[in-house]
């Protein structure tokens, strides 16, 4: 029975030993990682992945695959599921409130190019054009609208409350409609064709690229802030790991920037691109 005792330890302690060796070796596993896939949605976020930073993380040795998807729900739950490594199509806002809302840890990489939300018509040329009175489309969702209602002050269409939260502006936080402006809120997928119909249309960027608009032919861009823009996220978990400090570095190459300024016209870029 002694000896049986003797015995039953040693392989408990090998048994053991090699759990800690598997261990490690995953742990090697993770931090040389040589295959990522990035998850975007359809659409210039996944163009940008295909021929902005893929092409330099195969330079780094990786081997990429990019996975389409066609809303805003699936890439957040595939990275908390470890089917994605990366998801590149939202922005700060609506990352944080997603990661609240389903109680998972999501963190940024970097932050990207993103094309932004335009004021649109074919029926005035300029602004100076835009009658009194004039129909204007914008989103219906609080966070879009609130950006909606920005541009228009830029433009110097309207002046905002200036205690307002930038985040949550509406239109009761207008002081001064100097056109006289009629707001019509409808869905932001429905924005573009509202050109056709409206006199006016704040159009998100996304949605203009999807309907085959010209972000240069808005009457007014966006200057949109770093909130707004989109990223590159990460489960937090990833944080330290090598191929998310690579995602990093080629987001913030020379060849990346090269391709936004070839392919991704109208983009505004994020404040440290403009800094650099």
């Amino acid at each position: 029975m002694k000896k049986l005792g003797i015995l039953f330890m040693h392989v408990l302690i090998l048994g053991l030993l090699a759990a800690c060796g598997s261990e490690d070796s995953n742990s090697e596993a993770s931090s040389d990682k040589k295959e990522v896939t990035i998850g975007a949605t359809s659409g210039p976020y996944s163009d940008m992945v295909s021929k902005a930073i893929k092409p330099v993380l195969e330079d780094k040795g990786y081997t990429v695959k990019v996975v389409e998807f066609s809303d805003y729900i699936q890439p957040n739950l595939a990275l908390s599921k470890g089917d994605l490594d990366a998801n590149l199509f939202q922005h700060k806002v609506y990352m944080e409130n997603f990661a609240k809302e389903h109680n998972i840890e999501l963190s940024e990489v970097v932050v990207v190019p993103t094309a932004p939300m335009g004021i649109y018509s074919k029926k005035f040329a300029s602004l100076e054009e835009i009658e009194v009175g004039a129909a204007i489309a914008i989103p219906n969702d609080p966070t879009n609208a609130a950006r909606a209602f920005l541009i228009l002050e830029d433009a110097g269409l309207i002046t905002l409350n200036p205690d307002a939260d930038p985040l949550t502006i509406s239109e009761k936080d207008v002081e001064n409609n100097v056109k006289n402006l009629q707001f019509k809120p409808i869905e932001a997928a429905q924005l573009p064709r509202a050109v056709d119909s409206v006199d006016l249309s704040a159009v998100p960027g996304n949605f203009a690229l999807a309907a085959k608009m010209d972000l240069l032919d808005a009457l007014q861009l966006e200057k949109m802030p770093d909130q707004y823009r989109n990223r590159v996220v990460i489960d937090t978990k990833n944080e330290d790991a090598q191929f998310a400090k690579d995602l990093k570095e080629s987001v913030e190459s020379a060849e990346f920037e090269k391709v936004i300024d070839e392919q991704f016209k109208g983009f505004g870029k994020p404040e440290w691109m403009e800094n650099q």
